[in-house]
């Protein structure tokens, strides 16, 4: 998909804060249980990297997929963009180092704080 240089730019900064924000720790990512996909939450969005094989085992290209919370809308970013796609991987190999060791989660699971906040 071609964007327009001013978007580009836009999400050029998108991928160096998430970037940042992950190398420092304040953005933290999770494994997606039973698949490989990272996924985080960060300004009522979620974010979504795919897709399921990890980056030392194939050649498929990755995305960054983040929609908000309050609405059907999205951004896609796919590492073929030849403007975006470079950055876009170096934010799949860190995220990937620094979640390794993480549980596999649900992103979409009930806690019990979210059932009594629904049912209360």
């Amino acid at each position: 998909m071609t964007r327009d240089p001013v978007t580009n730019e836009r999400l050029a900064k998108l991928l160096d804060e998430l970037t940042s924000r992950t190398r420092s720790g304040e953005l933290h990512w999770e494994r997606q249980l039973g698949s490989a996909h990272r996924y985080a939450r960060w300004k009522n969005n979620l974010l979504i990297l795919g897709p399921a094989e990890p980056l030392s085992e194939t050649k498929t290209p990755r995305y960054l997929f983040v929609t908000p919370f309050d609405s059907p809308s999205c951004i896609e970013i796919s590492s073929d963009d030849p403007s975006l796609g470079p950055t876009l991987l170096e934010l799949v190999t860190l995220v990937e180092q620094m979640s390794k060791h993480e549980p596999p989660t649900d992103p979409f699971g009930l806690t019990e704080e979210e059932m009594s906040r629904l049912t209360s």
